[in-house]
């Protein structure tokens, strides 16, 4: 491994307290507002609604934080770094492009949502309601693999890096890390993941800009985007990049970072259509701000790998020859560039035991934010569509707060052994995150399920199992084909992976509609907007086209829900099927729910703004440079660095402004509050 041949640069001790101590900091943190919530407002993190979907009361400018930090893994720091070593310029930007465009997209069903299942706790409720048993379990499947896989690569990456800068065992990070994750979690539920979300994500953009200003500003290994510039010019003298343009770090036209894109582009649709964290921030915003919260935090998040890997992933091509950097006078290796080491091996030239903290900080802040994510989501999809769906249809809110507890704790510990598995086995990080999307094959049959009413269950099943099935088969066959042998670097060679990932995407889609165009459904989006609705009491489970509707059937039933709108009970205490919207000042919201029609306008805004940013980002900016030949000039260089910095600003503003702005109001009374022992009833944050 990397840190068996360059000795690191912090003591151990560094490395225990930021993982530990840092850890159980925002434990505490999140202890302490949980009791303001639960003490101060309506809020309360006993209720299982709030826990799991913080009240469907969620703004924005808040929402967009926790999109931007679920979606900044370890990866994310890490793998564009990576690929900007490997392929120069092109590879921050395909990093970015080729993972944004699922947030656009997933804009469209955030809105969807909101209009065919507004009270859904997870997305597995709605393919139990729309399909049945069968059904629901494999999706159950491929949700949980994903979790698996998204959160073993956290792990994995974080603990690579935290161990070779500090030489903290690795084992002992991979079980640490998750572990003041996992408290603050059970204390405050998804409203504490959000608040941590946004003091993360905070973080994170400072010290991005401390080291993008150091490199083109004021370090006196680069100092300027026009030194940066000659030293990459002088690195493509010596180490000219296969597949780019006569060699250069300098251009777009690099095959194998188009390649990549396309791989990014397939995965990542995987990883976040089937991951219930990105479902659950859906599920958690107000109606009428879901959409704008996808839009801001898309355009946000791509500032993070574009402007990171612009600067620390450039920086160590433009050192490695530097007697500062740590490899030097040899090259990194092989397995130092897959496990991720490029940007932490530049921060130590630039700014040494400085930046080696600055950096540590940064990755362990990007892995436990996305970290706290995975954990309420498997949290939610095992309470919700396992125990209460078939163990215990009839358990109180206090059982469910009990097992989304248990669970969460149980999924820290999982994340961990999987992460300690790839370890053993040799697979780090660069092989992981190539080949997550092959594996997952439910791609489009998830997004189909609350946008086309024409998909049947058939068409679903088939769409997963085909895909998933079919990604293996190209994976497996063109590795074998093209090297002869099927080993760990074979299998993670660029045309192999990016013949799975797009099998695996494409063939699921093709298998599903395909399916479903021959004996179609035709369902009726009013039974999913009954999920957990007490307008369904005392119903019959609706049937249409031979779908019926098991969720309801279970919900109509449900004694909490008879006792919620008993007469006797005009004031019921916050459940897991109750959604407080009392609130005059959420009147809106509560039309909506009634008539989804009222968000025809944000349905048809989330279209367009998706494809007309889709189209910018992936094909109307990069592919007229790539198929020019394009090497860039020092002024068009330093013009591509002045974006990078205006995006990360705008970044900062969306994620770390606009929340305290949409809360000032929520921050006022709840001063208020504490001064004045009262109750508060606001909207929330």
């Amino acid at each position: 491994m990397a840190s068996d041949t360059i000795a690191p640069v912090l003591p151990q001790g560094a490395g225990y307290g930021v993982v530990v101590g840092i850890g159980f900091f925002f434990a505490f943190l999140m202890a302490g507002i949980s009791y303001i919530q639960n003490r101060y407002t309506r809020y309360s993190t006993k209720g299982s609604e709030e826990f799991n979907t913080a009240s469907r009361s969620v703004k924005s400018g808040l929402i967009a934080s926790g999109i931007v930090s679920a979606w900044t893994w370890a990866a994310t720091l890490l793998q564009s770094s990576t690929v900007a070593y490997t392929y120069g310029i092109s590879g921050p930007f395909w990093y970015a492009a080729g993972a944004t465009v699922q947030i656009f997209m997933f804009a469209v069903l955030a809105c969807k949502v909101k209009q065919n299942a507004p009270r859904c706790h997870t997305f597995l409720e709605i393919i139990h309601c729309r399909y049945g048993t069968a059904t629901h379990i494999i999706f159950i499947f491929f949700a949980l693999l994903t979790n698996i896989l998204v959160a073993s690569q956290l792990l994995l990456g974080g603990s690579a890096v935290v161990t070779a800068l500090t030489g903290m065992n690795v084992y002992a990070a991979i079980f640490l890390i998750p572990l003041g994750v996992c408290v603050y979690v059970v204390l405050g539920g998804l409203r504490a993941t959000f608040l941590c979300d946004y003091t993360h994500t905070f973080i994170v953009m400072i010290i991005i800009l401390y080291f993008m200003f150091s490199v083109y500003t004021s370090n006196h290994l680069i100092g300027s985007p026009t030194n940066m510039f000659n030293l990459l010019l002088e690195a493509s003298k010596l180490r000219p990049v296969e597949g780019n343009q006569d060699g250069s770090y300098l251009t777009l036209k690099s095959n194998f970072g188009l390649i990549f894109g396309v791989i990014q582009l397939c995965s990542g649709m995987g990883t976040v259509f089937l991951d219930q964290g990105y479902w659950q921030r859906a599920i958690a915003s107000r109606p009428t701000t879901a959409v704008r919260a996808y839009i801001l935090g898309g355009m946000a998040w791509f500032a993070i790998p574009f402007g990171f890997a612009s600067t620390l992933g450039l920086a160590a091509v433009a050192l490695t020859n530097n007697p500062a950097y740590p490899t030097y006078p040899n090259n990194m290796t092989s397995s130092q560039v897959s496990s991720g080491l490029s940007a932490p091996f530049a921060a130590v030239a630039l700014l040494g035991k400085p930046g080696a903290i600055a950096l540590l900080l940064t990755l362990f802040m990007a892995v436990t934010s996305s970290s706290s994510s995975e954990l309420i989501a498997v949290s939610s999809i095992l309470t919700f569509d396992i125990y209460k769906m078939y163990l215990k249809p009839f358990a109180t809110p206090e059982q469910l707060i009990r097992v989304s507890h248990i669970m969460i704790c149980v999924f820290g510990l999982i994340m961990a052994a999987f992460a300690c598995l790839w370890n053993v086995i040799g697979i780090d990080l660069g092989w992981l995150f190539l080949t997550m999307g092959l594996l997952i094959g439910g791609v489009f049959p998830a997004a189909l399920t609350v946008t086309w009413k024409k998909q049947s269950k058939y068409g679903a099943m088939a769409g997963c199992g085909c895909g998933m099935a079919a990604g293996l088969t190209a994976w497996l066959v063109c590795a074998k084909t093209y090297y002869g042998e099927l080993t760990i670097a074979t299998t993670g060679a660029s045309y192999p992976t990016l013949a799975g990932n797009m099998a695996a995407v494409l063939g699921g889609l093709i298998v599903s509609v395909v399916v479903s165009y021959i004996k179609p459904d035709d369902f009726d989006w009013e039974i999913t907007r009954g999920i957990n609705s007490s307008a369904s009491i005392g119903t019959t489970p609706a049937t249409q086209s031979g779908t019926s509707s098991p969720r309801q059937t279970t919900l109509s039933s449900d004694p909490e829900k008879k006792l919620a709108t008993s007469p006797s009970n005009p004031s019921p205490p916050l459940s897991h099927n109750t959604i407080p919207s009392a609130l005059p000042a959420l009147t809106k919201d509560q039309a909506i729910l009634e008539d989804p029609t009222l968000l025809r306008s944000s349905f048809k805004f989330a279209c367009i703004s998706a494809t007309v940013l889709t189209l910018l980002m992936d094909f109307i900016i990069p592919i007229p440079m790539f198929l020019s030949h394009y090497i860039f000039s020092v002024g068009f260089f330093k013009g591509w660095v002045a974006v990078s910095f205006i995006w990360v600003f705008f970044a900062l503003f969306t994620c770390a402004i606009l929340p305290t702005w949409e809360a000032r109001g929520f921050f006022l009374e709840t001063w208020g509050a504490v001064m004045g022992t009262r109750i508060l009833e606001v909207e929330g944050v």
